[in-house]
């Protein structure tokens, strides 16, 4: 092996990682969090203020002068307050309550994990539109899936959401329409 090839791989390796790490899609090849705050927080109520902060700047909802409560419960005491039986899919992950002010988590759940952090920012919107009238609950959902999904992209992740039922429960439609 000549110098020249022996000295060819030794920077090749650098200089590939130079220019990744120059292009904007670097972030999502590595998985380098463009905001890692969030993982540093020490408690839940930390974790929410990151996560309210980068609403503040992404959100046209504004902040609440109160924050809201934030409950871990299990999955069957989530999905008994949501009205889903036990049988059901079991993907409800969080609930806001808007007459206690109180979003429940659903356990297990990781404040290090991105996916998990993403459902307490999708219910603190919903703490952010409680104060305002809505047709229907389901009215409030597209937001709030919206803002969840952009905050995982930046991380390289997304939603893992049934956009067409998000939009037709967005859309306040009577689900039984029998014309007479």
């Amino acid at each position: 092996m000549t110098f020249l090839s022996r000295a060819s791989r030794r920077l090749s390796a650098p200089l590939l990682c130079a220019l990744l790490m120059a292009s904007p899609a670097a972030a999502v090849l590595l998985r380098v969090d463009p905001d890692p705050a969030w993982r540093q927080a020490d408690t839940l109520p930390d974790l929410a203020e990151v996560l309210e902060l980068w609403l503040d700047r992404h959100s046209d909802w504004p902040r609440r002068q109160t924050p809201p409560a934030i409950r871990i419960v299990s999955a069957q005491q989530l999905a008994h307050m949501s009205g889903h039986s036990q049988r059901g899919s079991g993907r409800t992950r969080g609930l806001y309550d808007p007459e206690t002010a109180t979003i429940h988590l659903a356990a297990p759940w990781d404040p290090g994990k991105a996916e998990d952090a993403a459902i307490l920012l999708h219910e603190l919107v919903h703490h952010r539109q409680a104060p305002h009238h809505w047709y229907c609950p389901g009215a409030q959902e597209r937001a709030a899936y919206d803002l969840q999904d952009a905050w995982l992209n930046l991380r390289g992740l997304s939603a893992d959401v049934n956009w067409i039922a998000v939009t037709l429960e967005a859309g306040c439609t009577p689900r039984d329409i029998h014309p007479d």
